[in-house]
């Protein structure tokens, strides 16, 4: 399985956006220096998130990285330009020599949209479109296409070509079947993200993609599926929920005041971190035996941890890597290198 990390760069008390991302370039390095296989980073339109530009930021880590691969997570690509996505993950692609991923998803946040002068009540089939070219543009660097909304290409010449081909393209999904279903037809790798309720309860999620994928002409086993979660580590189970719970509370308060949730108390965060919840938050054993538990579940490729939320202190984050990379990531590995290898394809019933 690949272990990475992914981030919303968010700006937090006492952290400007220029001190943020400086923050965010180390914690890439040190992600690489660790062994973990990909980190992400989110695009966001608004003050408390830094990183509107998601191929910008991975451009600087890529300059100072080696291994590690570098997605967003995700490209809104529903108010933005394929032709300018393609171009500017292709960049990244050459720079990092083979390591860019295109995750691309419709965002969970709507400024976007009335900022680059589309309507909401397009939402679906913005996205729907631009995948579309999206897709076109990565096969062939000669493009005719036509849609709605955007100008048309003539035999026009996308440039420049990455390294990869193709240049890998993730559909990102919180739960939506039509949307998980759309990537199995397409053959496209499915990213579930689960920040709430039971792991178990997205399993179906994972189920209709395999079954839609084969249905549609594509072998499932050959297609990825990664579980992106909040996710922290510390020393023992009682310093990672004291440490994590007052960055991350904050952060889903704030962000439920605007959807009319109810602020996240402590003890609606412990059952989050209880071993059926979303919340992967503990000691080094306690997140790897949550993964392993979640692998018997979606039989995934990937997991990817959402660390740095909030005003989370950054030397906090930091050393929340370190024992990601070099406690939990050895762990999750050594016994998946033990299980049958049709677990990839069929999950475990549980």
């Amino acid at each position: 399985m690949e272990l990475g990390l992914y981030t919303f760069a968010d700006v937090g008390t006492g952290i400007d956006p220029a001190q943020r991302l400086r923050n965010l370039i180390e914690e890439i390095e040190l992600a690489d220096q660790v062994g973990l296989d990909v980190f992400g980073v989110g695009e966001h339109h608004r003050p408390d998130y830094a990183v509107s530009s998601p191929a910008v930021a991975l451009a600087a880590a890529a300059a100072r990285t080696s291994n590690i691969r570098l997605s967003s997570a995700v490209t809104v690509l529903s108010s933005d330009d394929p032709v300018r996505v393609f171009q500017d993950f292709a960049t990244l692609d050459l720079i990092s020599g083979g390591r860019a991923e295109i995750m691309a998803g419709r965002g969970s946040f709507i400024e976007s949209f009335p900022l680059f002068g589309y309507d909401l009540g397009d939402y679906d089939e913005l996205f729907a479109e631009k995948l579309e070219l999206l897709l076109k543009l990565r096969e062939s660097e000669r493009v005719t296409w036509s849609g709605r909304h955007r100008a048309p290409l003539d035999d026009a010449g996308v440039y420049p070509r990455p390294v990869q081909d193709p240049l890998p393209v993730w559909i990102a999904v919180g739960g939506t079947p039509q949307s998980v279903v759309r990537a199995a037809v397409l053959g496209l790798p499915l990213a579930i993200a689960i920040i709430g309720g039971q792991p178990e309860h997205f399993a179906p999620l994972a189920r209709l993609y395999r079954e839609a994928a084969a249905r549609a002409g594509h072998d499932p086993v050959r297609l990825p599926i990664s579980i992106n979660s909040h996710a922290y580590v510390a020393e023992t189970s009682q310093r990672a929920g004291d440490e994590y719970f007052p960055a991350y509370s904050a952060m889903m308060s704030r962000i439920g005041r605007e959807r009319g949730w109810s602020p996240m108390g402590r003890g609606q965060f412990e059952v989050g971190r209880s071993p059926r919840g979303a919340l992967v938050v503990g000691s080094p054993e306690e997140v790897a035996e949550k993964i392993l538990f979640e692998h018997e579940l979606f039989g995934h490729q990937r997991f990817m941890a959402q660390i740095s939320v909030g005003s989370m202190p950054h030397e906090k984050v930091m050393r929340a890597i370190e024992l990601f990379g070099t406690e939990v990531a050895p762990a999750v590995r050594k016994t998946l290198a033990h299980r049958p290898a049709a677990s990839f394809g069929e999950p475990a019933a549980v």
